[in-house]
Order: structure tokens, then C-alpha cells, then sequence
């Protein structure tokens, strides 16, 4: 039954057409049992209580009452599930006396059952000792899987993990030994909360794709997996994904009248739509589940979501809730054996009351929780550190908080070493973010430049900063990559020919989710090794750094508190400085691509000049600066608006980020390492950048390493992409440019030759249309002949080219997570031994690249180093071309940026790799 219910149904219904031909009761209640438990394990409840009060009614006509307590055993189980825990147990307790030996074995094992759901985990372990030896002896292999997964989870919420491991592995031989598929699914799901409680990521993340496959093969819904689904991606932090797998549970449990588990899934759903910023949702799905939970007696579930409550309304703008009726709530919920909502809800019953002024009360709650410090899986522990250091940082122990919050990000560091996904350790990243802040926050309040320089390393773009983990040679995960390309380039021709896609579509997103779970189930090698000393947690060499910038300024931003502040360092020396609210400053940055945006459409039917009074010398990107006010017939109802958008705004700007520098920084090139909003600036708008190096780094530490390593010598490889007027011309120039005979275009341009290519190169082109992906990164694609390349692709790299131009729209754009990780196409680079990426971080119009992509060549060509060759092209933009302006304006160069590129590797062909 349980091993294929949409098998079974069919022949219940036989069997029960047959029963009433002939009127046997006896077989008529066998039969309608059978068909009510069918109907259950596909989820239909209502169904599946008819049919059982049936089964019920034709035992008593047969007079058979154990055919009668059997109906009235099932029927319980099924009560429970809709939320009526009590008249279940009632149905049980009546059935007992009328069964035989191991019908009542399974009785006892099923009250159990519902007593752990309810909470009562010491009378659930009572039964199930009491019915497990009788199951053995009878050789019922169903029932002894199941007593031994219930125990198993029943262990996990008491930490007995070992205990936990070892029944669900006894389950799940059971069921591998009887071919009992569907319970098989059941085990897999506990094995997942098991690990999931453990912290190990990969193994839940396995535990997950057995549940869900074997789940697919019976044909049972699977509302209770998604739970465990979006449980997992809320320990990832991957909050909008959480959100999607617990609104669906929501339904589909819901769908089948599941009321125990919908108002389970409901709180999950809260918890997720919380952390994905929408508190009104979060408020109302955990109001309603906590009316089901009193409504159904569930103490341990009405106490987690009483505290589900208080931290969705807390989320509320203006909402304060007293210190003191958060730390009972987080008392009742450690009670009942949630301590992971019990230490959230205590440090924001602290926060409160450090706000309210009420020490005593922040110090107990703190001192509560930091106790988790030693004990648990990763998260919590960096959870307890936490606590510690916000305790100490209260009590005035600054040097002991940043000892403390030192101590949680090595936990966390230590946890990411067992995760392979780069999108996973980075969404991790997270965690540290909040630790990261309190040794900031210590930093700036002792005034120490050099400390703050540290400890703005240590929360900054760590998943670079540590060596990356190759993925393996998964076959798998390479045939998934390839039909995505098909699938991709099949969408593609069908919109040209103006065909429907829908099926295409939903194919993609199929194998998107396959490639995004099988990368996610790679472990890790364990802890990462830093590049190099220069990202260890003990913090950044700064005298290696001062040495190796030489004539260049480190130019470090840094937001805490929601103020701004810079590190510089040059001439030797280390300084701070407090810049002002970030605020005004994102609203800014956010003008910034618009205004180029409006200014290269301005040129995109053919050069158009700017309007009058532009190119102040020295005042920006030429073009930019000292633009009048726009005149009647010129391009005041295109360009000029935006010209006088944009110089307004990069002047603001330039107020606010360069110019309270220019005495620290003089004229010299710059390194610059930004935060937050300012990860995507187009640099060379900015009045004291114009016609300057300026090289864009996502850490210090990552500079550092790249200026130290010797880069290795290699080939150069230039490739043109399908769909862009003037590719081929553009990457003929190029090639000719570095003595390559042909570059790869056309048909040529292919995933496997253009991987090929980059592989050791020691400079790589890549003229092609780009895509940045905001919902997940790693599916940012470059679109070659045969389909995209995407960032998943460049992972599946050993090694990059030494230096990648990107002449792509948004292709330099990464994505921002929290602790400033960064995900994109320069990141996947860096992150496979590319030194220097040039790339746009702003929509560009691909017919104005070319002059500047030329330029920059054959600067590059002559030895000059990166940054100093981008900055010699954008300054040699004809000034009164809007779009070629706004084109050279958004490049910028990240990496290293201080050297030129890799040399020509010695007897072998500069265009190794290339066809002839």
C-alpha cells in the first residue's frame, strides 16, 4: 500500500466492488480500509476518513471487532493529521482492547506518533518501546521502519543526534531490504532534519534529492519535503527561495487537508517572508497558525509561534515590544525545546532593552545565550559568540568584544571550508556580518586607522579571499550545463522567428533548479587556507601593502552605523576618515547608470554631440563636466538632460567620496575598495578620478595577493559573439593588434573552444552580449554561437586568463550579498587567478566599444599597465560623441590594475588556441 499508493487505489476499489457484489462485510471493511489508506497517502484526507468510518461500519455488520479497532486505528491517524489530535488518541485508546498482538503493537506505535507530535516526547518513547519488540517478532517491516524514523526524529528535537543517526539508518536498511519506497522517502527527509540540525549542508542537501526522487517515483505530493526544503535554504540564507519552497508547502499541505503540518509550514512561511523584508505577511501567516496550534493543544508549537509573532511584529516600522515580554517568550520557547528561536528572540529582548535603558535585562538575555558558544552547530555557535561580544561590548570591554566577535567569524570560516557552492558560502557570508560590525564599531571608536583596516578586512568579500573550491568533474552537472545551452539557443531562435517559448521556458528553469541543487550537494575539502597571510583573520600586513602599492593610494570605504567612512593608505602612512551618511550617498550611485543610460541613447543612431558648454578640462569623464544648460535643437531632449543629470551627480558624488581625500591621495593612481552601493560605480565620471588609474578591488587582502603573485606567461585569445553590428570588424582589429591571424567568431565562437582559450591565456577578449542575473548569479551568461556561457561554466575553470577585457553591457556588474560578497562575472574570474578584469558595469550601446576596446589594446599591447591603459582610452574618447562617452564611462578595471598584463609565452604562438 504504502509502497505505491497510486498502484494500490485501483485495486482497493477492485476489491471493494467485489466485497459488495457478494456482500461480505468482512472483505467489505478490508477493502474500504484499504481504499481509505490509500487515499491518504495520496494526500486526499477527506476521502480517506469516509471510506475508514465505512470500514468501521461493515466490521460491526461482520461482528468482527478487530476489523473494526484496525479501521479505528488507521482513522486515528488520519484524524491527527487533520488537526484533531485528541479524538485520534480517544479513537486509539478504544481500539486497543479488541486487537491482537501486533495489530496492537502498531496501535501503541501510532499513539506514540501522535503523542510526539503533540509534544509529549516521554509518553511517545513509552510506546514505542512497548511496541518495537513486538514488531520485530512478527517480522513487520513497515511497522518497525516506522517506529524506528519517528523515534529517530524524536531524538533529533532532544540532541541526541547519535542516537537519532543510528535509528534512521536502521529505517532506511528496513526499507531498502523490503522495497518500501515511499517510508524510504519518509527516512531520507528525517536524515535531512538530522543533518540540517548538525550544520552539514552538502549531506542535507543529498538527504534532500533521495527524499524528492523517491517521492517523484511513487507519485505521493510532497508537502512535507518542501518544509524541510525551505527549512534548509533558510540555514543557507537563502530567504527568497526559503520563501517560495514554505508558501508552496503552505498549499499543497493545506490542498490535502493536512492541518498539522499546514500550520507547522505557516510559521516556516513567517520566518522566511521576515527575513525576506515583508513583516505583514510574516504577521499574518503566524497569527493564524498560532489560532491552529492553541486550537490543537500543541503547547512546544503555540510557544514557537508566540515568538514567531514578536519577531514579525518587532519587523514592523515604529514597532517596539517590551524587553520583558520577549525574554518569557524565549523562556517558554527554550522550555519546549526551540533554542535556536529562543536565542534569537533573547537578543532582541537585549536589543530593546538596551535601547529601553534597561541594562540588568540586556546583560541576563545576553549572558543566556552566549552560552551557546561552545556547543552546536556552526550557526548557533557564532551566534553565541556573538552574544558574548555584545555582552562585553555593554560592559565596556571593547578589546574583549572584538576578542569574542574574532572568535564567532573563525566558526563560521571553519563552516564554510565544508561547503563547495560558491552561491552557498557566499549567502553564508551573512552570518559574519553582525560580529564583523561590533570589531568595527570597537575599531573606529579607538581611532586606530590601522584596526579599522583590519576588521574591515575581516568582514569583507572573504569567499574571494579564500582559495576556491574546484568543482568536481560531475558528469552530471556538465550535462546539465549543456542542455541549457540548447535549451537557451532553441529560446533564442524561436522569439527571432516569433514562435511560443512556454515550454522551452519551463525547461529552463527545470535545469536551472538541477544545476543549482547538484553544485549545492558538493562538499568541501574542509577549512579554506587563505591566499596568503594578507587575508587571515589576524589581519592584513600593512606594511606589504604600503611596499607593494608603490606610487599607488589604497582608497578603503567602510559603512557602519549607517555612516561612511574611508581608509587610505599612502606614503606610508594609514588615516581614517568619517565621510558623512551613507544615505544620501546610494541615492547618488542609483543616478549614476540612468544618466548614462539617457546620454548613450542620445548616440545610438549615430554620433550626436553633447550639449553646449561641456568638456571642462579636469571636471570629470570628458564630456561630463562643465556642461550649460541645454539650448533648443540640441540634444537637450536626449543627451542634454542627462548630461546635466550626470554631471551633477558625479560632482555631488565626487564631494562626497574623492575630494575630502585629494591632499592623502594626490595625483597618484588609486586602488579602490568599496562597500555596499558603491560595488558598481563607474569610477571615471568622478571629477579627481578623470584620466587617473583607478582599479577596483573587492578586498585589500585580494589586491594584495594578485599584485604578489608572478603571473604565468600564456596565449592571447580574442572572441567576437553572435548578434552584435561590428563584433567581428571590432575583434579583427584586436586580434591584429597582438599579431593573432583570426580570432574566434561566428560558428567558431563555442563553449568548448572559447573555455579552451581562456584556460592559461594571458589575455582573453570576449566581445559578446551579457546578462547579469540579480535572482541568482551564477546563471550571468555571455552569449556565445552555441548558447551561454555562464558563471556555473567559468567555475568548472582551473585556472582564467591572466587579464579579461568584457566588452558587454553590465558584465563588470556583480551582485552584492551581505559582508560585501560578491557574485558575477569578475568575481568568478578573480577568484580562478585572473589578475585584471575590464568590463562595464552599466548598460552600454555595443556599436560605440569598439574605438575604446581598440585603444585600450594597443595600450595594453605596449606594456602599459591595466588601469593606466583603460584611463589613457577613456580619456582619448572623442568628447563630442554622447555614446561613445557613455560607453568609455562605464568601463572600469578590477583586479589588480598597478601592472601590465602577463607575458607571451616563450617558442609558443600568440594565437595558441586560435583556428588558423
Amino acid at each position: 500500500m504504502q509502497a505505491d499508493p497510486g498502484s494500490a487505489a485501483p485495486l482497493a476499489r477492485s476489491a471493494l466492488e467485489v466485497a459488495y457484489a457478494e456482500g461480505d462485510e468482512a472483505s467489505a471493511s478490508v477493502a474500504e480500509r484499504a481504499t481509505g489508506l490509500a487515499a491518504f497517502h495520496l494526500d486526499d484526507l477527506g476521502t480517506a476518513v469516509t471510506h475508514l468510518r465505512y470500514a468501521m461500519a461493515h466490521g460491526r455488520s461482520a461482528r468482527s471487532p478487530q476489523l473494526v479497532a484496525e479501521a479505528r486505528m488507521s482513522l486515528a491517524y488520519v484524524l491527527n493529521l487533520r488537526g484533531s489530535p485528541r479524538r485520534a488518541v480517544r479513537e486509539i485508546d478504544a481500539a486497543l482492547g479488541d486487537l491482537d498482538a501486533v495489530s496492537r503493537a502498531r496501535a501503541l506505535a501510532q499513539r506514540g506518533a501522535i503523542h510526539q507530535q503533540q509534544g509529549s516526547l516521554d509518553l511517545a518513547l513509552h510506546d514505542y518501546r512497548l511496541a518495537l519488540p513486538a514488531l520485530r517478532r512478527a517480522g513487520d517491516a513497515v511497522w518497525v521502519q516506522r517506529v524506528l524514523s519517528n523515534r529517530g526524529v524524536l531524538h533529533a528535537f532532544r540532541h541526541e543526534y547519535a542516537l537519532a543517526t543510528k535509528d534512521l539508518d536502521e529505517a532506511r536498511e528496513v526499507c531498502e531490504a523490503h522495497g518500501l519506497t515511499l517510508q524510504a522517502a519518509f527516512v531520507e527527509e528525517n536524515l535531512l532534519l538530522v543533518t540540517r540540525r548538525l550544520g552539514d549542508i552538502p549531506a542535507s542537501l543529498a538527504h534532500l534529492s533521495r527524499a524528492e526522487a523517491l517521492y517523484r517515483a511513487v507519485g505521493t505530493p510532497s508537502g512535507s519535503v518542501l518544509v524541510e526544503r525551505s527549512e534548509l535554504l533558510l540555514s543557507m540564507r537563502l530567504f527568497a527561495e526559503a520563501r517560495e519552497a514554505a508558501a508552496s508547502a503552505v498549499a499543497e499541505l493545506e490542498r490535502a487537508h493536512r492541518r498539522l503540518g499546514s500550520s507547522e509550514a505557516r510559521v516556516l512561511l513567517a520566518r522566511a517572508a521576515i527575513m525576506d523584508g515583508d513583516p505583514e505577511l510574516a504577521v499574518e501567516q503566524v497569527s493564524l497558525a498560532l489560532r491552529e496550534f492553541r486550537a490543537q493543544g500543541r503547547a512546544e508549537w503555540v510557544a514557537l509561534a508566540r515568538c514567531g509573532l514578536l519577531i514579525s511584529q518587532s519587523a514592523m516600522p515604529g514597532r517596539t515590544i517590551g524587553a520583558g515580554r520577549l525574554a518569557r517568550a524565549a523562556a517558554d520557547a527554550d522550555a519546549h525545546g526551540w533554542p535556536g528561536t529562543a536565542a534569537e528572540v533573547r537578543l532582541l529582548a537585549a536589543r530593546f532593552a538596551l535601547g529601553g535603558r534597561e541594562h540588568p535585562t540586556a546583560v541576563r538575555e545576553l549572558g543566556l545565550v552566549s552560552r551557546l558558544r561552545h556547543r552546536g552547530p556552526a550557526a548557533r555557535r557564532a551566534t553565541g559568540w556573538y552574544a558574548a561580544a555584545l555582552l562585553r561590548s555593554a560592559e565596556g570591554d571593547r578589546y574583549g568584544a572584538s576578542r569574542a566577535a574574532a572568535r564567532g567569524l573563525a566558526v563560521l570560516e571553519d563552516h564554510r571550508g565544508t561547503i563547495a557552492a560558491t552561491d552557498l558560502r557566499a549567502s553564508l557570508g551573512g552570518l559574519g556580518v553582525g560580529l564583523a560590525r561590533i570589531g568595527l564599531r570597537g575599531a573606529v571608536e579607538s581611532g586606530s586607522a590601522r584596526q579599522v583596516l583590519t576588521w574591515a578586512e575581516r568582514g569583507r568579500a572573504r569567499l574571494l579571499s579564500e582559495r576556491p573550491v574546484l568543482p568536481p568533474a560531475d558528469p552530471e552537472v556538465g550535462r546539465l550545463l549543456a542542455e541549457l545551452r540548447a535549451t537557451v539557443a532553441e529560446i533564442d531562435e524561436r522569439q527571432r522567428a516569433g514562435r511560443p517559448v512556454t515550454r522551452q521556458v519551463q525547461a529552463q528553469v527545470a535545469l536551472e533548479r538541477a544545476i543549482r541543487d547538484a553544485t549545492r550537494r558538493a562538499a568541501g575539502a574542509g577549512r579554506h587556507r587563505g591566499r596568503s597571510d594578507a587575508s587571515a583573520p589576524t589581519g592584513i600586513p600593512v606594511s606589504e601593502l604600503v611596499e607593494t602599492l608603490g606610487e599607488a593610494a589604497l582608497v578603503e570605504y567602510v559603512e557602519i552605523d549607517g555612516l561612511l567612512h574611508v581608509v587610505t593608505v599612502a606614503d606610508g602612512r594609514v588615516r581614517r576618515r568619517a565621510l558623512g551618511p551613507v544615505e544620501p550617498i546610494r541615492t547618488l550611485v542609483r543616478w549614476l547608470p540612468f544618466a548614462l543610460h539617457r546620454l548613450a541613447r542620445a548616440g545610438w543612431h549615430g554620433p550626436r554631440p553633447l550639449a553646449s558648454g561641456a568638456l571642462a578640462p579636469g571636471s570629470g569623464m570628458p564630456g561630463l563636466g562643465g556642461v550649460g544648460a541645454a539650448r533648443p535643437g540640441s540634444v537637450a531632449t536626449g543627451g542634454g538632460p542627462a548630461v546635466a543629470v550626470l554631471r551633477h551627480t558625479a560632482g555631488q558624488l565626487d564631494d562626497a567620496l574623492l575630494a575630502p581625500l585629494r591632499r592623502m591621495i594626490d595625483d597618484r593612481p588609486l586602488v579602490v575598495v568599496p562597500t555596499g552601493i558603491l560595488q558598481s560605480m563607474p569610477w571615471s565620471v568622478l571629477p579627481t578620478a578623470a584620466g587617473r588609474p583607478v582599479t577596483v578591488a573587492p578586498s585589500a587582502a585580494l589586491w594584495l595577493h594578485g599584485a604578489r603573485r608572478e603571473p604565468a606567461p600564456g596565449q592571447v585569445a580574442v572572441v567576437a559573439g553572435p548578434g552584435l553590428p561590428g563584433a567581428e570588424a571590432e575583434a579583427a582589429l584586436i586580434a591584429a593588434t597582438h599579431g593573432i591571424p583570426a580570432p574566434l567568431v561566428g560558428a567558431d565562437a563555442t563553449h568548448e573552444r572559447v573555455t579552451d582559450a581562456i584556460r592559461g591565456a594571458r589575455l582573453a577578449h570576449l566581445g559578446v552580449h551579457g546578462t547579469v542575473r540579480a535572482d541568482n548569479p551564477l546563471f550571468s551568461a555571455l552569449t556565445l554561437a552555441d548558447g551561454p556561457l555562464t558563471v556555473y561554466d567559468l567555475e568548472r575553470l582551473d585556472r582564467g586568463a591572466d587579464t579579461v577585457v568584457i566588452a558587454a553591457c553590465d558584465a563588470g556588474r556583480n551582485v552584492v550579498l551581505a559582508g560585501d560578497e560578491l557574485l558575477g562575472f569578475s568575481s568568478a574570474f578573480l577568484a580562478r587567478d585572473t589578475r585584471h578584469v575590464v568590463a562595464s558595469v552599466v548598460p552600454i550601446p555595443d556599436a560605440e566599444t569598439a574605438p575604446i576596446m581598440v585603444a585600450l589594446h594597443r595600450s595594453l599591447a605596449r606594456g602599459e599597465p591595466v588601469a593606466a591603459a583603460l584611463a589613457g582610452a577613456q580619456s582619448g574618447v572623442d568628447p563630442s560623441d554622447a555614446a561613445a562617452v557613455a560607453a568609455a564611462a562605464g568601463f572600469v578595471c578590477v583586479g589588480v590594475g598597478v601592472s601590465p598584463v602577463a607575458p607571451a609565452s616563450a617558442g609558443t604562438p600568440a594565437s595558441a588556441g586560435m583556428p588558423a
